[in-house]
């Protein structure tokens, strides 16, 4: 089965994930059959269905009629025949116990079309075992979906001992049809990435209560506050349900060995059937209680060295398995787990040797196999950093923060990624460094003339600036620098030789308007929505937007604009004057390389004296016409000038050379 071949999804399981995967394949376009054993359970699902697409239609998310064509594609169905007779592609999300996955394979395989693929969402269960229950091994994968499904990007695609590389393709471009992203797992693994960097973590934190090395609050204050990830590990537990954790731990201890033994502590949170949130009590107390009520300042170093060189062995054991690479791995974990940087960057941020160090160090006092320093963090190590090591074409620079390629599509175009989409495409100080070095590197590559600069996914250019980063210092000096590094970066941008197209998807608040700000043209879709929210913190714009605003619609608009802290939809800053074009939504991609691909075709001598001229003149425009003369007369003498009279005389396209 080719992905162009599918058209008809199969959905078994009409519970939260089967339901919610449902919806996201209907919004898609596809036509679903959603089946469950009883009438009762799948009707519940299709109205949870109807449920959703009637809230994002009220958000302005969707329109209403999206949402009817949507609810219309879902057909539910409880016999199994009828569920799957006709499907292309069936995506079975039943509870996630091996036996019961088993046996619905074996009511499906005799009503199952041949070519039909088989892809199970479970997040840590065997898919070689699953998959030779069917007659279709090499036609069975891992979609493993996260929850809930509408709104995570992530889906993992694993790799069963049988799976085919045309199984794992389809697969693959299936989950971005549905607008996700999906992660290749290359080997079928306990846990797969997100669950085996997340579960040992919070196996660790329990550990260190077990033998008193630190309390449930001190240990979530390191994670939260000076580990900046999104929970505390205890807090992640009870929202994960502590009873999954526990399954999935003694699935890993089977399969993996003692380093996966779950903590007593673990044991007797679940034995005491405290699941977390769904229960009311957990770690911590919902009914009677506050909840999570961290402390901001509890947290020591010993325990976030403890935490860091857990998930640093995870990492090595997921790379030495040939599981993953470092990229994917911190991809997977950014968008499934929400952790501001993945956990090999935040492990090579700290330094992978004084992590190895902890390691031994814990092992050699209490000899347990989970503290054993894994070959690949060793390495590492030695190599500089996860990051260090190459796991990608020796000619692609490696970025963490951002994507920077050249489409193949498109001549002399560049293209700049923020790729922090869990985050959405927040602006971090590493993100300003890795920005202003892309810029150089396609300053200096002569196969490149335009550069269009979007943000991962369709929900946000950039939100802003992460505020997780900036929220670490309160010194004011901090936050000058910090205001200087993004002048200085943005200012990059905006003097750069070559003519920048901001591509705007989604959300440009604070820092990613001023962003934008610094490109010659904005594009922006439809559902775009643009602001500088600053004032409404108590802040003002500080990477340059009370300058650069002014210039773009006027100093009354910019005002407005900054003063309110008001959103703005996409056609009211067309009218301001500060979007150049706005596109509807599928068709914003393709008309933002095409914008930047004309000026691509440009004379560049031209346009980068036409830049240099224009900046100077907002200083002042005297200084601004003298550099308007003197380019005036250096063009005169090009090859350039000639190639476009020529062209201009004949009537056809001028193909400019920078000579």
């Amino acid at each position: 089965m080719e992905f162009d071949d599918i058209e008809t999804i199969a959905v078994l399981g009409a519970g939260n994930m089967g339901h919610g995967i449902a919806e996201v394949a209907a919004l898609a376009g596809y036509e679903v059959n959603l089946r469950d054993i009883k009438e009762e359970f799948v009707q519940n699902g299709y109205e949870q269905i109807d449920w959703s697409l009637g809230k994002l239609a009220e958000k302005e998310q969707i329109t209403e009629e999206e949402a009817e064509a949507a609810i219309g594609r879902v057909t539910p169905y409880v016999d199994v025949e009828e569920a799957v007779g006709d499907a292309d592609f069936v995506i079975e999300a039943v509870p996630e116990k091996m036996e019961i996955k088993k046996d619905v394979y074996g009511d499906v395989e005799q009503y199952l079309p041949e070519e039909a693929i088989v892809a199970t969402n479970t997040s840590s269960l065997s898919i070689t075992e699953l998959s030779e229950v069917t007659e279709r091994p090499e036609q069975f994968c891992g979609m493993h979906f996260f929850n809930p499904p509408v709104r995570m990007q992530l889906v993992e695609v694993i790799s069963g001992a049988h799976s085919s590389e045309e199984t794992l393709q389809a697969t693959g471009d299936l989950a971005e049809a549905f607008g996700k992203t999906p992660v290749r797992v290359h080997k079928d693994s306990p846990g797969f990435i997100v669950n085996r960097i997340l579960v040992p973590l919070m196996n660790e934190a329990c550990w260190m209560v077990s033998e008193d090395a630190a309390t449930v609050k001190e240990i979530d204050s390191a994670t939260k506050f000076d580990l900046g990830l999104p929970m505390g590990a205890f807090e992640l537990g009870d929202q994960v349900g502590n009873d999954v954790t526990y399954h999935v731990l003694e699935y890993m201890n089977e399969v993996l060995g003692e380093a996966y033994e779950p903590a007593p502590f673990l044991e007797e949170v679940v034995e005491a059937e405290r699941y977390g949130k769904k229960t009311g009590t957990g770690f911590y107390d919902y009914e009677d209680g506050d909840g999570a009520d961290i402390p901001t300042d509890a947290g020591t170093d010993e325990i976030k060295s403890r935490l860091l060189g857990v998930m640093a062995n995870e990492v090595g054991n997921l790379v030495g398995g040939d599981v993953s690479n470092p990229r994917d791995i911190d991809e997977a974990v950014m968008l499934g787990a929400g952790f501001p940087d993945g956990p090999a960057k935040l492990a090579d941020d700290h330094g992978l040797s004084s992590l190895a160090s902890t390691l031994s160090e814990l092992y050699e006092e209490n000899g347990h196999p989970r503290f054993e320093v894994s070959d690949s963090l060793r390495e590492a190590a030695e190599e500089g950093g996860f990051h260090a090591s190459g796991d990608d074409d020796e000619d692609v620079v490696e970025f963490t923060n951002i994507e920077v390629y050249k489409p193949d599509k498109y001549d002399y175009v560049g293209h700049i990624v923020l790729s922090r989409e869990a985050r959405m495409n927040t602006i971090s100080p590493d993100l300003m460094d890795e920005l202003g070095e892309a810029i150089e590197m396609l300053e200096d590559d002569d196969e490149v003339r335009a550069v269009l600069l979007t943000g991962k996914g369709d929900r946000a250019f950039s939100a802003g600036a992460d505020v997780t980063s900036m929220a670490a210092s309160a010194d004011p000096l901090e936050a000058i620098k910090l205001s200087r590094q993004g002048q200085a970066t943005f200012g990059k941008l905006e003097s750069s030789s070559m003519p920048i197209v901001a591509g705007i998807d989604g959300y440009a608040l604070g820092g990613g308007m001023e962003l934008s700000m610094c490109a010659d043209m904005r594009i922006a879709s439809k559902r775009s929505e643009l602001g500088q929210p600053e004032l409404d913190l108590g802040l003002l714009p500080g990477w340059g937007g009370t300058q650069r605003l002014k210039h773009i619609v006027g100093e009354g608009r910019a005002k407005e604009i900054i003063l309110t802290a008001e959103r703005y939809d996409a056609e009211t800053m067309y009218d301001y004057g500060f979007v150049n074009e706005v596109v509807e939504n599928d068709e914003f991609e393709e008309r933002a390389f095409e914008l930047t691909a004309q000026l691509a075709g440009g004379p560049p001598i031209a346009q980068e004296l036409t830049k240099k001229a224009m900046l100077k003149g907002r200083e002042d425009t005297d200084a601004g016409l003298e550099v308007e003369s003197h380019a005036f007369g250096h063009l005169i003498n090009t090859d350039d000038l000639m190639t476009g009279i020529t062209a201009f005389m004949g009537d056809g396209e001028p193909e400019f050379e920078g000579k």
